[in-house]
């Protein structure tokens, strides 16, 4: 990849220029000099793959700040660290995947108690009503 701006780079990592500003700002992305020739600001390859990277670690659910460090880590090259943060974040990811099937098989029930055609309110709505007495 040769030089390119702000928004070559933001189509390479697959995000608007706004979000690649952003990047820069929490520091995950740095902010290069102007150029001497039109004064824009160009990137290369290597920024490319760091906003990749940043945008890869956010879809496994890493936040920013945990993102800044595996970046960091990666120039001195810790292992450990590394493995504990993705372990935590698999750890994070078992409890919210039992809230949702959890949830899912509540939804399930009251699914199959709606189809059973009873008398009265439907099951599912029931369920998430609110009650007027708990507002006061």
């Amino acid at each position: 990849m040769k030089q390119t701006t702000i928004a070559g780079l933001a189509r390479a990592g697959g995000v608007g220029v706004e979000t690649v500003r952003y990047y820069q700002r929490r520091g995950l992305l740095a902010e290069p000099a102007r150029s001497e020739h039109g004064g824009y600001r160009t990137y290369d390859a290597a920024d490319a793959r760091r906003l990749r990277f940043i945008r890869q670690a956010q879809s496994a659910g890493f936040t920013l700040e945990q993102i800044r460090e595996l970046l960091d880590l990666d120039s001195v090259e810790d292992r450990d660290r590394a493995r504990a943060l993705a372990l935590s974040r698999i750890a994070e990811l078992d409890v919210r995947i039992a809230e949702m099937e959890s949830a899912r098989d509540a939804l399930r029930r009251l699914a199959a108690d709606c189809g059973s055609g009873g008398d009265g309110p439907c099951p599912i709505l029931s369920a998430f009503e609110v009650d007027p007495v708990a507002l006061d």
